[in-house]
Formats: C-alpha cells, sequence, structure tokens
C-alpha cells in the first residue's frame, strides 16, 4: 500500500494526489502566516499547522471520487462515518494550544460538527445531500457567530464542517 492509498485512498489518481497534497501545503503555509503574523507561540503556530494541514488537505482528499469510493464501499455504515467525524478532536487541540481559542468555542465547534452529522446520517439517502448542506450552513451560524475565536484560526469551523460533512459523509453520486 503506497502512501497515497494511506493518506488518500486506495487507487487515487495522481491528479487527486496533487490537488490533495498542493492544497494541504497552501492551506498549511498560509494558516502559518496568518498566526506568525498574530503574534502567536511557537506551540501554538506548530498545531495550527498540522490542523491545518490536515483539514486543507483533508476537504480536498474526502471529496475525491477515490475517497468518496473508498469511505462509502459495501459494509460501511453510518457508524463509521460518525466514528470519522467523533475522532475529529481538533477543536480540543487548539483549545489547549491557542491562546483566546477557549473551551466554549471547541464544545461549540465539536458539538456542531457531530449533532449536524447525526442528522446527515439519520437522513434517507435521497435527502441526505439536501440536509448536509442545511446542517452545514446551520452549524456555520453556530460556530462562527456564537462564540469568538482568534482571527488567526477564523477559518477552522468552516473548514472543519465542510471536510466532515460535505465532502465525507456525502458519497459519490452515480453516473459520475
Amino acid at each position: 500500500m503506497t502512501m497515497a492509498d494511506r493518506l488518500i485512498a486506495p487507487g487515487a489518481t495522481r491528479g487527486e494526489v496533487l490537488v490533495s497534497f498542493g492544497t494541504a501545503f497552501a492551506g498549511a503555509a498560509l494558516s502559518v502566516a496568518l498566526a506568525v503574523g498574530a503574534g502567536l507561540p511557537a506551540l501554538a503556530v506548530g498545531v495550527i499547522a498540522v490542523v491545518a494541514f490536515d483539514l486543507y488537505g483533508g476537504a480536498v482528499v474526502n471529496a475525491t471520487r477515490s475517497a468518496k469510493l473508498w469511505f462509502h464501499r459495501p459494509g460501511r455504515t453510518a457508524r463509521h462515518h460518525l466514528g470519522f467525524v467523533a475522532v475529529h478532536v481538533q477543536p480540543f487541540i487548539l483549545a489547549w494550544a491557542v491562546p483566546g481559542f477557549g473551551w466554549t468555542a471547541a464544545a461549540v465547534v465539536y458539538g456542531s460538527a457531530l449533532t449536524a452529522a447525526l442528522a446527515v446520517t439519520a437522513t434517507p439517502p435521497p435527502l441526505r445531500r439536501p440536509v448536509a448542506f442545511a446542517a452545514t450552513a446551520l452549524a456555520l451560524i453556530w460556530t462562527t457567530s456564537l462564540v469568538s475565536v482568534p482571527h488567526a484560526v477564523a477559518w477552522f469551523a468552516p473548514l472543519l464542517l465542510i471536510k466532515l460533512l460535505l465532502a465525507h459523509l456525502l458519497p459519490e453520486e452515480a453516473g459520475r
């Protein structure tokens, strides 16, 4: 199994690999520049770099045909998808490492993602796509308007929701 098979999906195309890693590196670099510009401590900058690489790259990876076919292969259930969402504890890692990213903000972001994922996975397949977009749109209100986070990580909650709810939970559409 190649590194691309492990980090993207088995059978990932050259184009999927290039777009995924290109976005991961670009997003991490831009996020680090914001963190450094905000005068955040080195630990926070390092954590932001790793989280950004994962989320920027992951949003693209999860949207690739290869990853969608892998994550939605026969035998995969709502439990698998909810588990994938649940292991994304980055909000709490940011609360630990980034000054001004509080535990309340972490709980709201994490809870919003998990609640929205429950709504999406409980929805019948023909309505799953519009429900995923509705849940994401509504979760954006909670995660961007009701809690405050430092400007340098304002990208975090929207990107986490895109990665998990829109890219990961939605299967590849038939006919593509």
